[in-house]
């Protein structure tokens, strides 16, 4: 096999890898480095755990430029350190194949190649395609409890530069226990998802709460940008099929996977799970091309006009838009679809999330006019095609009774309610 000589002459150990990186470069993702270098730019969107590289001392060797903020880099964001860009999720591969974001190198996790010589880019397919057409240099690591998930999320050990064998778990998510609020709000979308629709759902009690409310439906299908434990259960129910799904169907379609090893033992070459990049995925176009498409999404809060903030908490940047717009807008176009924002109506200090205008500096994520669907664990406030007065006198309805006639007060001084 000649690409088996190909993957031996590429092999290097993880110090001679990263010696491909120089001063100045652009990388995306991030991992293995030399404090040496200087004025190394590093390009990814979540990064889980915590990341030597956006400590204070790092500062002038690494330099963040994130396009979703999670914990490992969002003081490094807050504090001027690092970067952040507000960026739709389908759209990030653009910014790679125009040299928006130019790309020297790109570092990589993949599958131990199959018999043919590919690699598969396992949990994580979402901009790893672009990513790596666009570099100068790609470095993967070859992993073998990567899982090879099948679908467009292939590379081939001729298309890499170096490869490092260094075999680890993959980072793992538990479940937590479902709350009253979240089987509550669970329970309002229960009614709205009916036999054969497709889902699309994150991780978190919110989504888990809904998948366990699912017993009875049927042949219901997923297209959404992340695979949970979640749905690997409902898959393992008899639940999701897909087998009415108008597009893919038969197949659930991920870009990319987060949860436990179990889940990831699941995922591995099994048949009826296709992960696919982003700009397919989330593209809103592709997504409405699903009838039925049920897209439940969450938010820090929302102001009594429905816009909706999801990755700031006032300037304070706090994650990023991620996907919830393009499955917000895929929905809306969907042949039946319903586009969901769900999330508590208080915060865990029992401040209210549904406000009477978002704090100062709050970023508009999703807007007024994209939002149907608000649902709090006191019920749904539907908003589309409502004016102003409906929208606040709606929202007001799910925020939490102790909070409304404070917004009630708010509503009358913004002229929103007589």
């Amino acid at each position: 096999m000649q690409w088996l000589d190909d993957y031996r002459r590429k092999l290097r150990t993880a110090d001679e890898a990263v010696r491909l990186i120089k001063s100045g470069d652009r990388v995306y993702y991030g991992g293995n480095a030399h404090q040496e270098l200087h004025d190394v730019q590093l390009v990814h969107v979540l990064l889980l755990g915590d990341d030597p590289l956006s400590r204070p001392e790092m500062e002038g060797h690494f330099r963040h430029n994130s396009l979703f903020v999670g914990p490992a880099d969002r003081e490094a964001v807050n504090d001027g350190r690092a970067d952040y860009v507000p960026v739709f999720l389908y759209q990030i591969p653009r910014l790679f194949n125009e040299k928006l974001i130019p790309l020297d190198v790109t570092m990589l996790m993949v599958s131990p190649p199959d018999e043919h010589g590919f690699m598969s880019f396992g949990v994580e397919t979402m901009n790893a395609r672009a990513a790596a057409g666009c570099a100068r240099q790609v470095i993967v690591q070859v992993n073998d409890k990567m899982p090879r998930i099948l679908g467009d999320s292939f590379i081939h050990v001729s298309r890499v530069h170096a490869i490092v064998e260094h075999h680890e778990p993959l980072p793992e998510l538990k479940p937590h226990a479902i709350s009253d609020v979240e089987r509550r709000i669970g329970e309002h979308i229960r009614p709205l998802i009916t036999d054969g629709a497709t889902i699309q759902m994150g991780i978190g009690g919110i989504p888990d709460a809904v998948f366990a409310t699912m017993d009875g439906l049927k042949d219901l299908g997923i297209h959404t940008e992340m695979m949970s434990d979640g749905a690997m259960r409902a898959i393992e129910r008899g639940i999701v099929t897909g087998a009415r799904k108008t597009l893919h169907p038969g197949k659930a379609v991920i870009t990319f996977a987060l949860g436990t090893a179990e889940l990831y033992d699941f995922l591995n070459n099994n048949p009826m799970v296709e992960a696919h990049p982003v700009d397919h995925v989330n593209d809103p176009w592709v997504i409405s091309m699903n009838d039925n498409l049920i897209g439940i999404n969450s938010a820090i809060e929302v102001d009594l006009t429905g816009q909706v903030c999801s990755d700031s908490i006032g300037t304070r940047i706090y994650s990023g838009f991620g996907g919830q717009v393009d499955f917000i807008r895929g929905a809306a176009r969907s042949k039946g679809g319903k586009p969901i924002i769900a999330l508590p109506s208080t915060t865990a200090k029992n401040v209210s999330r549904i406000v009477g205008k978002l704090k100062p500096g709050a970023g508009v994520v999703t807007s007024r006019a994209d939002v149907h669907y608000i649902i709090t664990e006191h019920g749904i406030a539907y908003l589309f095609g409502k004016n102003l007065r409906e929208r606040a006198e709606a929202l007001i309805g799910v925020a939490a009774p102790e909070h409304r006639d404070e917004l009630i007060r708010e509503a009358k001084e913004r002229k929103l309610i007589p």
